[in-house]
């Protein structure tokens, strides 16, 4: 029973997390991790995806009620994403993930760097037409989607970057699209994970409802505080992120 809790308590305060500045899986994956030490890690990683997708979208709701996005831009970037995360999930089964593991903290000072140095996130100034926006924004969605079914840390990040760094939209105007493609390629992911039996369903339902709880609170802070707030805790996390993927890959 205290199971139960401790990981609705985690599940709670990581969609809370996740909604109002991403990486909510650095709260929810180590509780999975220390309740259940002896499953395999990628049971729990499709289990993390399942609870995790549920806070997901409903924040993405929240926000797409703030600053509606534009479902044309949408349609190519949930299909591209999902089909990219089938990929890399099952490319993870047949090529080592250590390589991507070095490169990541790299990757992600790089991101905090290129976001902190400027305004970016903070105007939104559309750089394209409907059409290209559309195309652009699949084709960053799909090498985000990809890397998120082969790996996945800091994937909400990486998807942000891509409609405010690419694009040109504001956080707020990223927020809804970014976490619409995060679910696509989750649900991708998690395809490929339980066709291989790899879920702990009971478990992950139970989270994904204290997760949806704790991303309807992330959101409403988020939105009620503004661009200037997510931007700060866009930064918070990318930092956070580059500490954690560097100790992971060259300190453990």
């Amino acid at each position: 029973m205290n199971e139960w809790w401790e990981l609705g308590a985690a599940a709670f305060a990581a969609g809370a997390v996740d909604a109002a500045m991403g990486g909510g899986g650095m709260l929810q994956i180590p509780a999975l991790f220390a309740v259940f030490p002896g499953v395999a890690p990628a049971i729990l990683f499709g289990t993390n995806k399942i609870a995790s997708s549920f806070g997901t979208m409903g924040a993405a709701v929240q926000y797409a009620r703030a600053a509606p996005p534009r479902w044309s831009t949408i349609a190519p970037v949930v299909v591209a994403a999902f089909a990219a995360a089938v990929l890399g999930a099952y490319a993870v089964t047949l090529v080592p993930a250590q390589p991507l593991r070095k490169a990541l903290p790299f990757a992600l000072l790089a991101l905090l760097l290129y976001t902190a140095l400027g305004s970016a996130g903070l105007a939104h100034a559309p750089r394209y037409q409907r059409g290209r926006e559309a195309g652009v924004a699949a084709v960053g969605a799909g090498a985000v989607g990809f890397y998120d079914g082969f790996f996945g840390p800091g994937a909400g990040a990486f998807y942000k970057i891509v409609f405010v760094r690419t694009l040109g939209f504001d956080f707020l105007n990223a927020a809804a699209p970014a976490k619409i493609a995060n679910v696509a390629s989750n649900l991708g992911a998690i395809l490929v994970f339980s066709l291989g039996g790899l879920l702990l369903w009971k478990i992950a339902l139970g989270m994904a409802v204290a997760n949806f709880l704790g991303g309807q609170v992330g959101s409403r802070v988020a939105l009620r505080y503004g661009n200037r707030f997510i931007r700060r805790a866009f930064l918070t996390l990318v930092t956070v992120l580059v500490a954690m993927t560097f100790r992971d890959a060259y300190l453990t």
